[in-house]
């Protein structure tokens, strides 16, 4: 990021969930700035998804305020929703693949809604978003009942970049995964980020994920952000969830690798 006062992209403002009688954000407020990798740790069952999950539509909100690249969520017309989506990209906790295309299918889905290329085109755009993702055009002609967890997440994010989004939603993205498979998909999307300079919204619980590849840590508890700033910073935090996270028996290499 360039100097001065970054650029916001996302600004979430007094942001109130729930679903009956339960509140899972209570007046939650989040600023992500632009080119950064920001990873939202929480619980479990703490609200970090459906936070995601808000901001991006599929969770309405009780009150508050999403702004996402300038358009308020709250006054935009369909035109303007529509195209504020065509400018992120979405992975998915599973990686939500339609199970009954293939996977050069499943990364044209969003090009077909959106560019309105002859299919040579797409498979040639498609073809390349494979090779980025570190997949070949023979694992495109598979199926995603096919493939293993790693080539699924793969595959999935290679959908999620199909329209070279600003900001890229991953949800978990190393859950399920060995630490040798983890380690690589970090290493890939930390590579992509730099290579095609979008943003990255990152719900994780995963340690490594965190020290590796994020800017900053916002740490979720009680439905607010209650510390936010570089994992080193969040560290020294002295909420009582933040500090029984990251100093926990499972953190301390990673607490000591940071100082």
């Amino acid at each position: 990021m360039s100097g001065g006062t970054p650029e916001i992209v996302i600004r979430i403002s007094d942001l109130v969930v729930g679903f009956g009688n339960q509140l899972v954000l209570d007046h939650l407020s989040l600023e992500v700035r632009r080119g950064e990798i920001l990873g939202l740790v929480g619980a479990s069952g703490g609200g970090k998804s459906v936070l995601l999950r808000t901001i991006i539509g599929l969770v309405p909100k009780r009150q508050g305020r999403i702004e996402v690249m300038g358009v308020d969520r709250d006054t935009a017309s369909p035109e303007q929703e529509r195209a504020m989506e065509r400018r992120w990209g979405v992975l998915f906790q599973q990686g939500a693949l339609f199970s009954s295309l293939t996977i050069l299918e499943n990364i044209q889905f969003p090009m077909r809604e959106s560019l309105h290329l002859p299919k040579t085109l797409l498979d040639e755009l498609a073809n390349a978003k494979l090779e980025m993702v570190g997949l070949s055009p023979e694992d495109g002609l598979k199926f995603p009942a096919e493939l293993s967890g790693g080539m699924t997440k793969r595959a999935a994010l290679a959908r999620a970049i199909a329209l070279d989004p600003e900001i890229l939603f991953l949800d978990e993205p190393t859950s399920g995964l060995d630490p040798i498979s983890a380690g690589e998909f970090d290493a890939l999307i930390k590579t992509l980020q730099q290579t095609l300079n979008f943003t990255v919204f990152m719900v994780t619980h995963d340690l490594y994920s965190m020290q590796v590849q994020c800017d900053r840590i916002a740490a979720l508890a009680n439905g607010k952000v209650v510390a936010l700033g570089p994992i080193a910073e969040v560290i020294e935090s002295d909420h009582p969830w933040v500090k029984s996270y990251f100093q926990g028996k499972r953190a301390r290499v990673i607490t000591r690798a940071t100082h």
